[in-house]
């Protein structure tokens, strides 16, 4: 997705048009974002989707490149638009997102299989639903294969298929998305419960106020490291990046929300998605211990 960012002091009325104090264009989708934290903390990083045949599309293979992932699995749709996101900002940092997916719309079961054939393992295979969700399922059976943990980011939310959420370790929704998914807040009863019902695990972001997380019906809550925020958006997705780089790696669980609360909160200090994720350094500076 490529990200069309608008600063403003307030968001427009219908009907209203406003001047903002600031444009910005940047690559994000929730995917490429978690790859290229994943890829800031020192992972290995292979990613599949499809972009369009327009300006956007080059220039996102680009990007991917220059981050140093791995895109001999990204394909390029004729006649698509690459996938866009538009962006305002509110001068607390506040967000709000319309994305079209375009070419994503082709990460198709067949797709995703003839992408993988060649991959032989993995330690960790992370999707996210800007793309249809009969090709996630498709690669989380690939991640079964090779016994890899499986982590899903349900955003933008959609309503989760069954035979999808049987090949999910750990489900890694925000605060609204949890909700949107079983009906209420995450307080600590209906997260004891989550767990047993979607995935093997269950991690709520919670913006400033950290990470909850229930697994077996324990509940485990970590605050997040205080920071002034600039700008919110790509934080939910650096998170992710941190625990799953965390989980690959085969750290405890305290130590992967630890080091997805780095992320996050680091990320929200400066302006855009990707540009404004942290390296491994920074991150790890930020961790309350070695």
């Amino acid at each position: 997705m490529v990200d069309l960012v608008a600063y403003a002091d307030r968001l427009p009325g219908p009907g209203e048009t406003l001047a903002g104090s600031e444009f910005r264009l940047g690559f994000g989708g929730k995917g490429a974002n978690q790859a290229v934290m994943l890829r800031r903390l020192g992972a290995e990083v292979t990613f599949v989707n499809c972009v369009g045949d327009d300006l956007f599309g080059g220039l996102t293979l680009e990007n991917l490149r220059e981050h140093g992932l791995d895109t001999s699995r990204v394909r390029v749709v004729s006649g698509a638009s690459t996938g866009v996101a538009a962006i305002w900002v509110e001068p607390d940092g506040t967000n709000r997102i319309v994305i079209v997916p375009g070419a994503n719309l082709a990460v198709t079961a067949a797709f995703v299989r003839e992408q993988l054939a060649g991959l032989d393992r993995a330690d960790c295979v992370i999707c996210q639903l800007e793309t249809p969700q009969e090709g996630v399922a498709e690669a989380f059976r690939f991640a079964r294969a090779c016994e890899a943990t499986t982590i899903l980011n349900p955003a933008p939310f959609a309503p989760l298929e069954r035979e999808l959420l049987e090949l999910v370790d750990w489900l890694l929704p925000n605060e609204g998305e949890f909700e949107q998914l079983l009906g209420a807040a995450p307080d600590d009863e209906l997260l004891a419960e989550a767990s047993g019902r979607v995935g093997r695990g269950v991690v709520v972001t919670l913006g400033e106020r950290g990470a909850a997380c229930s697994v077996d019906g324990r509940v485990t809550r970590l605050e997040a490291p205080s920071v002034r925020p600039v700008d919110t958006t790509g934080a939910g997705d650096a998170f992710v990046g941190g625990f799953a780089y965390a989980t690959a790696s085969g750290l405890d669980l305290r130590s992967a929300l630890e080091l997805g609360n780095a992320c996050g909160a680091l990320s929200v200090t400066r302006a855009g998605a990707q540009s404004s994720f942290p390296s491994g350094e920074e991150a790890r500076a930020l961790l309350p211990r070695a």
